[in-house]
């Protein structure tokens, strides 16, 4: 009896190392030795079954070999609840897959410890071939989530983007392709979250999440709210016009949106306009409009503030970075003897020119310094008063850096040498083509200050009339109640 069982016990052995090894002649000759032995496996202490190693090591005629010997090996499950169907897929073996499928398809909804089912994994694998196996086989399978998660969001988490075409493409569902996880997240939710730009950009070709790209997950956030609470970099704000440019807005926007009319304005902006005669002319109608459209940029510097705070900071940064370099390192250079060493050199020869320069050099590097202390205190930049002194830091810290710019070319450049030879060559004056620029720059400068005026003007004028409103009213409201 012990013989028997020692006998036994050695043809096991054997049967495992053959799985290991991926033999088939052994498997066959420990077949006819003992016909019994598959059915033998479930007996001993081994947690994984000898089509557990080969669907796991890829061995494919020696799984097609137990699958066809014995169909239900194909069912059984390891000490951490996996079917060979797991295993294989995980692996990426196609065939194997095709070959389990085939004795058993109901094993694709088999759910192992993790509550992973066989798509699960190949989902965060990549395997895309196994994904179309396992679609085909079991279609519902698509459906199981994983914590809360379907596989969409497993492929995206995973960030295999051709796994997660193939999943969108295998269904026409809205209901699926706009699924959420615990936390109220879509897959353009997680994509943004995870900044990546290529699975953005493709589910944003998708009608179906297309619609739906304003969705709001648990806490209220769009997909734009979501990247606005990401760490900053350069790829925040490629992601940020893809969105914009697909219509993603913010959640605070949704609801003050006003549909736009035929005429393309929006139904109150609209109002004036369609009051008084309708024979007015094109003329009076475009003026009217005008204000309108000020009012309408005014009224989404907030958002624009807050959108930008990223490259407004990285702009002042590289102005402040140049002009406190121009500044210790003036045009011209220092000197190093006969005078004072380190002090410019064109400070004694055109004190007031470098004086001039040394002005708008410094007006520069201060408004640039008092906009990165603006961005970079934390304070929501949506207070009237912020967003107009940010603007007018920022167009006037560019205005003087270019000033400084001009001013210090005319210091290093000799009267006498003719930079500008080409200009000559056509007979065009490059004293007056300075003089152009430098009036366009000044022209370009006042609009944008203008426009910029009119916000704190008129939230001040509105605020008179509201004061004068109600002090009128005291006095006849008191009167109306003797």
């Amino acid at each position: 009896m012990d013989r028997i069982l020692h006998v036994e016990e050695e043809n096991m052995i054997a049967l495992y190392q053959a799985s290991l090894n991926g033999c088939v002649n052994t498997l066959n000759t420990l077949i006819q030795r003992d016909p019994l032995i598959l059915n033998k496996v479930s007996l001993t202490s081994f947690s994984e079954t000898p089509l557990h190693i080969t669907a796991l090591l890829g061995h494919l005629e020696f799984s097609r070999v137990l699958v066809s010997k014995k169909p239900k090996l194909a069912e059984e499950v390891d000490s951490l609840g996996r079917t060979p169907l797991h295993l294989a897929s995980a692996e990426g073996h196609t065939e194997i897959v095709k070959a389990l499928l085939q004795a058993n398809g109901n094993v694709c909804l088999a759910i192992d410890q993790d509550e992973r089912i066989p798509l699960h994994l190949a989902a965060m694998r990549g395997r895309t071939e196994i994904i179309k196996e396992l679609i085909i086989a079991r279609q519902e399978s698509i459906r199981v989530r994983l914590n809360g998660d379907s596989v969409l969001h497993l492929c995206v988490r995973y960030n295999h983007l051709h796994a997660l075409k193939l999943l969108v493409e295998s269904s026409n569902c809205d209901e699926f392709l706009n699924s959420k996880d615990h936390d109220g997240n879509s897959i353009l939710h997680l994509a943004v979250m995870l900044k990546q730009t290529k699975a953005i950009k493709y589910l944003l070709s998708v009608p179906q999440i297309k619609r739906e790209v304003n969705a709001t997950n648990r806490i209220g956030y769009t997909a734009l709210d979501i990247l606005e609470v990401c760490p900053r970099d350069f790829k925040c704000f490629e992601i940020q016009n893809i969105l914009k440019e697909a219509g993603v807005r913010r959640s605070t926007d949704l609801n003050s949106f006003l549909p736009p009319t035929p005429s393309g304005i929006g139904v109150d902006e609209a109002q004036p306009l369609q009051s008084g005669h309708r024979s007015r002319s094109r003329f009076k109608r475009l003026w009217e409009y005008v204000p309108l459209f000020l009012v309408k940029h005014l009224k989404r510097q907030g958002n624009w503030v807050e959108e930008t705070r990223g490259t407004l900071m990285l702009v002042a940064t590289v102005i402040a970075t140049m002009t406190f370099q121009a500044g210790i390192s003036p045009p011209g250079g220092v000197w190093q003897e006969k005078h004072k060493v380190g002090t410019s050199v064109l400070a004694y020869f055109y004190p007031d020119d470098y004086r001039v320069f040394l002005s708008f050099n410094t007006i520069s590097f201060i408004a640039s310094v008092c906009v990165l202390f603006l961005v970079i205190s934390g304070f929501p930049l949506t207070s009237k008063f912020f967003i107009w002194f940010l603007t007018y830091s920022m167009s006037l810290s560019i205005f003087s850096l270019v000033l400084a710019y001009m001013q210090a070319l005319s210091l290093v450049t000799p009267n006498e040498v003719n930079y500008l030879h080409l200009l000559h060559h056509y007979n065009v004056n490059p004293n007056s083509l300075a003089k152009i620029s430098i009036f366009i720059l000044i022209g370009v400068y006042l609009i944008v200050e203008l426009i910029h005026i009119i916000s704190p003007l008129s939230w001040m004028v509105k605020k008179l009339g509201n004061f004068i409103c109600k002090s009128i009213r005291g006095p006849a409201e008191d009167l109306a109640n003797v």
